[in-house]
């Protein structure tokens, strides 16, 4: 019989706060993280498990103690996935860290690749939006080239889906605004492959270099599809992070 899965111990549960903070961005390389003392009284925990809060964090290459100072962000290589930009999106106002900047390539109804129209539910062949951005990271180095896909129909109510500029919010908050049809669950999947021509380009990669695409199909409540995002990462980034107990 399957088994009822346990909650995560309280020190996983304030070490996974912590860290999609620093993987969305609200916490940037350098930024001092709370105390154990702040964390006890801020989770009502005692001093040990905030304590061990912050000793995953450290394993995780996250942040680093400083004798008589405290602790603080590393300058890591994590990317945030898709739920983590939505997360930021909706408690901010904006999908992207401070230190992000983001070019937009293109916004515009094409043919679906096959995997679109699939992922998107519409006939195969048919016209979709693509809002395609590259996103820049310190340094100005490529970090990650993401790609926004919703059906053709959607730009004749939405049209604000094809201009080159960021939303308030994010284009999805926008198109369920607009057309009344709010995400309520999503689905990733994710992959590893060689880069084409122009990833490796756009990225800035040498020839035969991989990559991790990432895919986030999002739902309505009737279960239809609203968004199919893919996103494509250089070799040396993490896109994302899990934590889970192994206690039985």
């Amino acid at each position: 019989m399957p088994e009822v899965q346990q909650v995560l111990p309280k020190y996983l549960q304030i070490a996974g706060h912590i860290r999609d903070q620093i993987t969305r961005g609200d916490l940037r390389p350098g930024d001092e993280v709370p105390s154990e003392r702040e964390l006890a009284a801020a989770w009502s925990v005692a001093r040990p498990t905030a304590a061990r809060a912050l000793e995953s964090l450290r394993v995780q290459g996250l942040v680093e103690s400083r004798q008589g100072s405290g602790t603080y962000v590393r300058d890591t290589q994590n990317v945030p996935r898709a739920r983590e930009r939505y997360e930021r999106a909706r408690a901010l106002g904006t999908m992207y860290g401070a230190a992000e900047s983001v070019e937009f390539l293109a916004a515009e109804l094409v043919a679906g690749p096959a995997h679109v129209t699939e992922a998107l539910q519409v006939a195969a062949g048919s016209r979709v939006v693509r809002r395609a951005r590259l996103l820049r990271g310190a340094g100005d180095k490529p970090i990650e080239l993401s790609t926004s896909w919703f059906a053709g129909t959607v730009a004749e109510v939405a049209p604000r889906v094809l201009d080159q500029e960021r939303l308030f919010g994010g284009v999805g908050k926008y198109v369920a605004e607009v057309t009344g049809r709010a995400q309520e669950y999503a689905r990733d999947q994710v992959c590893a492959r060689l880069a084409t021509e122009d990833e490796r380009r756009l990225l800035e990669l040498p020839e035969h270099s991989p990559v991790l695409v990432y895919r986030f199909t999002a739902y309505d409540s009737d279960n239809r599809p609203v968004e199919f995002d893919d996103a494509v990462y250089p070799p040396d980034r993490w896109a994302f992070h899990q934590e889970y107990s192994l206690a039985r």
